[in-house]
């Protein structure tokens, strides 16, 4: 746009900008269990759990998944149930379907193989530009740039650009310093530099520039304000939301439902529960919706635990309280269930659902043992 320079850098300020960056990585790269191993599936699976998901969130998933699919061939022939509950808790599921599938399609149409071609690469089901340059980078040393989050805010702060990051105009700057950074060789380490930079350094919110690479280079930090880049335009606004659980038991067995909404965790196992709406008493709301979906209410008890978790812009309260039901509802293949709290692992569940039967069980422990 007017007023704002042309995005290429001048020659002596890339090879200053790939030098810094690449001994900054060697020494301060983190271990990472999908990292020079060498295993394009091991890589594969790492950058399906990676969209969307920070590294600390994936680590303790990668083993345990690996654990139980060793390979393609293990993953593309295992029940799809089996995947979605090796993925529970990481959430965005449509990309444990779609790791399936690509490793299906992988099998059927490559041998097995990852191919060195971004268009086939882009083919395959739920990989779109990021995840392709990434694969391609990583396993093959394509020279493609890999444009995330993390390289976002790196490169806006670099440029100093503070036009909204929606802005085509601002997307195809940062897409092209980013192509014009990537080297000819060794593309995969590079990716890897940049997008370690913004997760372990150049932060959200108080970046750490005394100990970044580019602090010199950086025209954000020369004008004296790295943390108002980049700007967004207008993110949408939180919401508290109270939901009321039920929390109905049957010997050590407690009552799940299946949840059925395309648009959020579909087909996860967690408590019936419902929105309780302002001005209405959690155990009210939560007798009107046992009615509708299992005819009758039961007798509502105490409140067993209180647990705060967020989902996209919802700030939940979700409160577990205690629904005795004589004769108990009769379990049904696809959408009811009686699970041992101790098989929980065995059902693809949101992660509210463990942390809710863990704070219940908390809380029963506190309120049974002796005060010290």
């Amino acid at each position: 746009g007017p007023g704002y320079p042309s995005p290429m850098l001048d020659p002596a300020r890339r090879t200053r900008l790939r030098s810094r960056l690449r001994s900054w990585y060697r020494r301060r790269k983190r271990t990472l269990p999908w990292r020079d191993t060498g295993d394009p599936y091991r890589v594969l699976v790492s950058e399906f759990m990676l969209q969307q998901t920070r590294v600390a969130t994936v680590l303790p998933y990668f083993d345990r998944f690996l654990e139980r699919f060793p390979d393609l061939a293990t993953l593309a022939a295992a029940d799809e149930e089996s995947v979605r509950a090796a993925w529970s808790g990481l959430g965005y599921y449509r990309r444990a379907r779609n790791l399936q599938a690509s490793a299906r399609a992988l099998l059927a149409e490559h041998d097995g193989a990852l191919p060195a071609d971004l268009d086939a690469l882009r083919a395959l089901p739920g990989v779109g530009d990021y995840t392709a340059a990434a694969l391609g980078s990583i396993v093959h040393d394509l020279p493609a740039a890999v444009v995330d989050g993390n390289v976002v805010r790196v490169i806006t702060r670099l440029l100093d650009e503070r036009r909204p990051v929606e802005e085509a105009a601002v997307r195809n700057r940062v897409r092209e310093t980013a192509d014009e950074l990537v080297p000819d060789r060794g593309a995969g380490d590079w990716n890897q530099a940049v997008m370690e930079l913004g997760a372990t350094v150049c932060h959200p919110r108080n970046p750490d520039c005394a100990a970044c690479p580019w602090e010199d280079d950086c025209a954000a930090r020369a004008a004296g304000d790295p943390e108002a880049v980049p700007t967004k335009r207008n993110a949408a606004p939180t919401r508290p939301v109270t939901l009321a659980a039920a929390v109905i038991r049957r010997g050590d067995r407690i009552l799940l439902r299946r949840r059925s909404d395309a648009s959020l965790l579909d087909g996860t196992w967690e408590l019936p529960h419902v929105e309780v709406p302002r001005g209405t008493e959690p155990g009210d709301a939560l007798a009107a919706h046992l009615r509708d979906t299992l005819g009758r209410a039961g007798e509502i008890g105490s409140e067993l635990a209180v647990v705060r978790h967020s989902i996209t812009t919802r700030r939940i309260t979700f409160r577990a309280l205690e629904v005795r039901m004589d004769p108990a509802p009769r379990a049904s293949r696809d959408r009811r269930a009686w699970v041992d709290p101790d098989d929980l692992a065995d059902y693809p569940v949101s992660s509210l659902t463990p942390k809710t039967l863990a704070a219940i069980s908390m809380e029963r422990r506190r309120r049974v043992e002796p005060k010290r």
